[in-house]
């Protein structure tokens, strides 16, 4: 028999993607050896700021930094396909997890590993999603630390509990079953923002960002389009 397919499945605003995003892909690629690593910018982030980057540019950017990111399989030989996927930019009203990991259920299957890839940050803002408490019926998280975000310190009760019912300490937990379980990494430790980049481009410093915090690719489109000035 096959073994199931492990997809993994990074989203967000991607406004704009950097090398954070890019490294947290590339260790829990390696880490589940995924089949598959989707890439989702949303459409209507309904929690963040109204004044983001239109949704068709933030795909275009996120293609941009696909490219970058599959030379880095390529260079370290991991054979994960990347795909960029336009699910919530097509889909109309607010861009919610739940709807997102249902639909790729549909279309992966009953038996496929969807791995929810994310910060510590993000993970701590799950209680405030829409359905929180279905998501884990669906999907694994695989949640990466953030030097400034210490779950250990700012954990909610509903994290905890979250935790305690759902942690894994082994990664085939996650490879072999289809959803519900949480594997948190401290071995890898990303240190970039969106925000902060965005804020940084807006500056006469801006002009020093290179490819060590912003994919090549993308920061050319960025540069070309005059973006976040």
């Amino acid at each position: 028999m096959n073994a199931p397919k492990k997809i993994g499945i990074l989203g967000g605003t991607f406004d704009p993607p950097h090398l954070g995003h890019l490294k947290l892909a590339t260790h829990f690629a390696k880490l589940f050896n995924l089949d598959e690593l989707l890439l989702i910018p949303s459409g209507e982030p309904w929690q963040k700021a109204t004044h983001i980057t239109r949704a068709e540019t933030r795909l275009q950017l996120t293609e941009a930094a696909a490219i970058d990111l599959a030379r880095a399989f390529l260079y370290l030989k991991i054979s994960t396909q990347i795909g960029v996927d336009r699910l919530e930019v097509d889909r109309a009203g607010p861009s919610y997890a739940i709807d997102t990991i249902k639909a790729l259920r549909d279309r992966y299957g009953p038996t496929a590993s969807l791995i929810w890839l994310m910060g510590a940050d993000s993970f701590m803002s799950v209680p405030s999603w829409n359905s929180w408490r279905d998501l884990l019926n669906h999907v694994h998280f695989a949640v990466a630390s953030r030097p400034k975000c210490a779950l250990e310190t700012e954990m909610r009760p509903e994290i905890d509990a979250l935790l305690a019912k759902h942690q894994t300490l082994e990664t085939d937990a996650i490879e072999i079953s289809p959803s519900g379980h949480i594997y948190l990494d401290k071995s890898l430790a990303v240190d970039l923002s969106s925000t902060e980049l965005r804020n940084r481009l807006r500056t006469p410093s801006g002009n020093s960002l290179g490819p060590e915090q912003i994919p090549s690719h993308a920061l050319e489109i960025i540069t070309n389009l005059g973006l976040y000035k």
